[in-house]
């Protein structure tokens, strides 16, 4: 979207393929609703959690989130993911034996991540989600499947589709894509029975926003998504934030809504001197490693701040980088409304018999 706003003559160009893409999008969603394509039920109970955008919404605490809670409620959870940007093919399950065994690429860093943050909890990926859910029931026995970046795969039906808006993004990212970020129009939203809107302790929403949900006459939900006061390093150990009170960091992220992690930082009154960005989903390569260790002579930082995401992704790099670098975890919670809304439609809970979309 950057690259459009300082050439804005590639407006032309993409125009006529976000048409392509709209008609796409909307004759395969007809198909759905019109009975051609089935979405296929498993016997167990759904929840798909994705976003309308294609990144910077938190989706991947989020599942973090759900799975820990039912997890603690005494439930079989389980997480299923497509695994973007992977190297294997098929089934894979990312037990600890595997986990070991491959890097990162072979699964995804987001499935990697919610697979390392989440004990006892089976993460399977795979890009047939019937089959994957298939696997997990006959392994594992689940009672709930958490779809991970599921808003859009609607071959395999859900009992919940919850979708995540990113409060802070600006008006100009919600063009289809790749014209802007968003994967459906937004009137798609109206098949989500919860949207939520994410990072409201950091800013907005927009006007924009809100005048969209108004429109379609969408309810919505608040959640935040709060920054730890300890920071890890890559091997799992923790350190608290106030050992790092006057030294300054370089910081380093790929991921979705770099100005969130920025403004993060900024509450923790964590002194970065620069922010070195890349595309959502980067593999970093011996010239990126070369390029963060040439500032790091010039700039000379204390320590490298990186996201969970992108930890994983440095087991290549320099011990010089590895030795000064860690990453901030970030948490999300749910409004206590919302919350209680959805336990009460998996039947899984008592809920209050009004509520409140919409609250702050």
């Amino acid at each position: 979207m950057y690259s459009l706003i300082k050439r804005p003559y590639l407006k032309i160009f993409l125009f006529p393929l976000a048409l392509c893409y709209w008609a796409l999008i909307f004759f395969r969603n007809l198909c759905y609703n019109i009975g051609v394509f089935a979405s296929h039920p498993l016997p167990c109970k759904i929840i798909s959690i994705g976003n309308i955008t294609t990144g910077g919404t938190g989706k991947t605490p989020a599942v973090i989130y759900f799975a820990k809670l039912f997890k603690e409620s005494g439930l079989r959870v389980a997480v299923l993911s497509r695994g973007y940007g992977r190297v294997s093919k098929g089934t894979i399950d990312l037990t600890r034996k595997n986990i070991n065994k491959h890097t990162w690429k072979y699964f995804g860093e987001e499935p990697l991540l919610i697979a390392k943050k989440l004990i006892n909890v089976p993460v399977v990926v795979d890009n047939n989600r019937y089959r994957g859910g298939l696997y997990l029931l006959n392994k594992y026995e689940s009672e709930i499947i958490l779809l991970d970046d599921g808003f859009q795969h609607r071959s395999l039906y859900r009992d919940i589709d919850i979708t995540l808006i990113n409060a802070n993004q600006p008006s100009y990212n919600y063009k289809l894509l790749p014209y802007g970020l968003l994967r459906e129009p937004w009137k798609f939203l109206k098949r989500s029975d919860f949207v939520i809107l994410t990072k409201r302790n950091i800013k907005g929403p927009s006007n924009y926003i809100r005048k969209k949900l108004k429109s379609l006459k969408i309810d919505y939900y608040n959640s935040k998504s709060e920054p730890s006061k300890n920071i890890l390093d890559i091997n799992g150990v923790y350190t608290s934030i106030k050992n790092m009170k006057n030294k300054k960091a370089l910081a380093i992220s790929a991921i979705g809504d770099p100005l969130s992690f920025e403004i993060m930082l900024k509450t923790l009154n964590i002194d970065f001197i620069d922010h070195i960005t890349y595309k959502d989903h980067y593999e970093y390569k011996e010239r990126d490693f070369n390029f963060i260790y040439n500032k790091i002579t010039k700039l000379k930082p204390d320590y490298i701040i990186t996201t969970e995401k992108d930890l994983i992704k440095f087991n290549d790099a320099d011990k010089s980088i590895i030795n000064m670098l860690y990453a901030l975890p970030i948490q999300f919670s749910l409004s206590k409304v919302c919350l209680e809304i959805i336990l009460k439609k998996l039947e899984l809970g008592n809920a209050p018999s009004k509520h409140h979309p919409n609250e702050s």
